[in-house]
This record gives C-alpha cells, structure tokens and sequence, in this order.
C-alpha cells in the first residue's frame, strides 16, 4: 500500500512533527504501508525525507499530464530500486497542511488541491483532510474549491468547531465531516541530553507570521511586546529562553528581541521536532506565537499564553479550558504582568496545570477516535 503524506515541510517544525506523528502511528498499524512525499519546493529536501524513508513520488504539476507519461514510461521495477513512485499508484492521501484553505491563505492552495483531488476521486485513490483549521472563505474561487475538495474527499477532520463551522456552513453537514483536535499531542517529546533544565524554565516561541500576517498595527507592536514580556520574567527572577520552531525568519527574529534586553537571553535552535517537545515538557511556562509550540506544551500539562494570527489560537487554548490564555500583542502593562503572573505564581500554576492536563487526556482519546476512522477508510 502506498500512502501520500501532503502539506507537510520540514522547515516548519509543527509540520515536521506531524510528519513524524503519521509515521509513528501507521507504521504500527499498517507495517506494509510505504510512505510518499512529492518532492516539491524547498521545504522538503532529499536528506530530510531520506531519513525517514520516504519514497519520492514523481511529479512535477507545472509540467502536468505531458511529464506524468514521460515518467510512467520508465518500468516499474526501476521505479521501485530508486524509490520512485507514479501519481496512479498511490493508494491514499493524507493531507496534513495544518492551515491552507481559508483566505488567509491565499487561493492558490484550495485551487491546487481541488484540481488533484477530482482526479484522485477518478484513480479510486482516498483521500483525507487530516485535522487542521479551515476557513473563513469568502473568497469565490476558494468557495468552489472547498466545494469541490468536500465533494471529493473521503474524510475531512476539522481540528475546532470554528473551523467546522466554517466548513459546514459553505458545504452542509457531512458524515465525512467531523471535529477532531490536531493529533501531534500523542506524540512523546524527548529532551536533549544537553538542555538545563533548571537554567531554563520559562520558554518564547516566537513566529514571524505575526509580523507578515497580521494587521500592520499588530505586527509593528509584537517585537517589543515579546520583549516585555521577557523583561518582566526577568525582572521576577525567572529565566526565559527562546525556541525557534521554524526557520530563518525566526532566527532572525530572536535576535532583533535579543537585541532589544539589557539582560543576555539563550536562544536555543533545535532541529529535531521530538527533541523540541521534550523541552516545551519541562518548561515552567510557554509563551507562544507558533501554534504546534502552543499544542506541544498544553498536550503535555504545561500552562501557556499565545498571541496568534489566526482562530486556531484561540479555540486550541479553549479546548484545553484555558481559554483566558490568550493575549494580544498591543496589551497593556497590567494585563501582560496580570497573566504572567498567573503562570509564575506556584499555587495558580499547579491549578491552570491540573486543568490544562484534565483537557488533555480528552483529546487524547479524540486523536486516537481519528486515527480507528482513518484506519477503517484505509482498510476498506
């Protein structure tokens, strides 16, 4: 069996981590599966999906039908010596984009998946929308190419009921459209061997989409917000660290809110997504701005605030019945002290803990009700 895994780029660390949650999960399940990505763009290079042992599907879209019959030429048994896979013998698609069909977005990526997916329903080949947030759509070419991706796909999670309700409310209500929180929270986190834990207790995960996806109002204040943010932990006597969970834009905007302190903060870049949740783990407290940073420490018990760009932040911290958690990057002075404190304080944070992790254990079974429907599909 041949199954598709899409959407996913390694430079993203979120995204990686649910590569490795798939992986983890249906290599269990189905020991004969073989796993494909397309090899398109910078996000997913060779070595990375090498690693993992990723067969590599042959397909360049630009050149579309004209290079699918160049390559379907070459026999199958070369194909299969150099892990070479044609677009007409993947057997499922599982589409882990995260967040790609909405207006934020853009239209391209709807417009993309519409395409593919009407010639998949045509080969026989499933397809699910593994969880991730949809919406708002009120852009007319993402409309009918949602309606199309709906009509087409076999199964559509949505990861909260805003997105769902999104969904439902451009679609109808579907048995192939269901509500299911975003699964990397069963995946376990190791911890470096080299991280000191008591040196760093407190983490920022910073994300520079709040800069190029929000409000110009917004992101001209997130910088120096992250920097309050910071300067109060410190004051406190906490010791914050940042963790990177992306790529270049990242790095270099740690080092613009390490520029902006009076007081020297580590910036830790840490490659390996596994390794990254196990850090989160043993935090104190997170700030977060990268939603699977946000997923990584809640799904583990630990209480965190986010500033986010999209609905997702908001309904994940909801999900996990802290949804006073969230907080905006143009707060005043009381409130980001005021809910800072909220996670320093010994007593409130054993409590926003305790409930953090009640939540928790109830997704949990959620993840593992999505996977038995994925399965099913898969196995009929």
């Amino acid at each position: 069996m041949m199954i598709e895994i899409r959407g996913i780029w390694f430079e993203n660390k979120g995204a990686e981590l649910m590569l490795h949650a798939i992986l983890q999960r249906l290599s269990k399940e189905q020991p004969d599966a073989r796993f494909v990505m397309t090899p398109i763009g910078r996000g997913a290079p060779y070595p990375e999906r090498a690693k993992l042992g990723l067969f590599q599907k042959l397909c360049v879209p630009e050149y579309g039908v004209l290079f699918h019959k160049l390559v379907s030429k070459i026999p199958k048994h070369l194909r299969k010596r150099y892990g070479l896979v044609l677009d007409s013998e993947i057997n499922v698609v599982l589409d882990a984009s995260g967040f790609a069909y909405s207006d934020q977005m853009g239209e391209a990526k709807s417009i993309r998946l519409a395409k593919y997916i009407k010639r998949w329903n045509r080969q026989g080949t499933k397809v699910v929308l593994l969880p991730q947030a949809f919406g708002p759509f009120s852009s007319p070419a993402i409309q009918d190419a949602v309606k199309i991706i709906a009509d087409n796909a076999n199964l559509v999670f949505a990861r909260e009921k805003m997105s769902y309700d999104y969904l439902v409310g451009l679609v109808g209500e579907r048995k192939s459209i269901k509500i299911a929180p975003d699964f990397t929270n069963l995946i376990e986190g190791d911890v470096p061997k080299d991280f000191v834990r008591n040196r760093n207790k407190f983490c920022i995960v910073p994300n520079f989409k709040m800069i190029d996806s929000t409000s110009p109002e917004k992101s001209a204040v997130y910088i120096p917000f992250l920097i309050r943010c910071i300067r109060y932990l410190q004051s406190k006597g906490e010791t914050p660290f940042i963790l990177l969970h992306a790529g270049i834009h990242d790095i270099r905007f740690a080092e613009l809110i390490a520029n902006g302190l009076t007081e020297k903060i580590e910036i830790v870049n840490e490659s390996n997504p596994l390794l990254i949740k196990g850090i989160l783990k043993v935090c104190k407290g997170v700030i977060s701005s990268r939603f699977h940073g946000l997923v990584s420490a809640l799904s583990q018990g630990v209480p965190s605030l986010a500033t986010g760009w999209s609905h997702k932040y908001q309904m994940l911290l909801e999900d996990y019945g802290f949804g006073e958690g969230l907080i905006e990057p143009n707060a005043g002075e009381d409130e980001i002290r005021t809910k800072i404190d909220s996670l320093t304080d010994p007593e409130s944070n054993r409590i926003i803990r305790g409930k953090i992790k009640a939540n928790s254990e109830n997704l949990k079974k959620c993840s593992i009700a999505m996977w038995k429907d994925v399965l099913c599909l898969i196995n009929s």
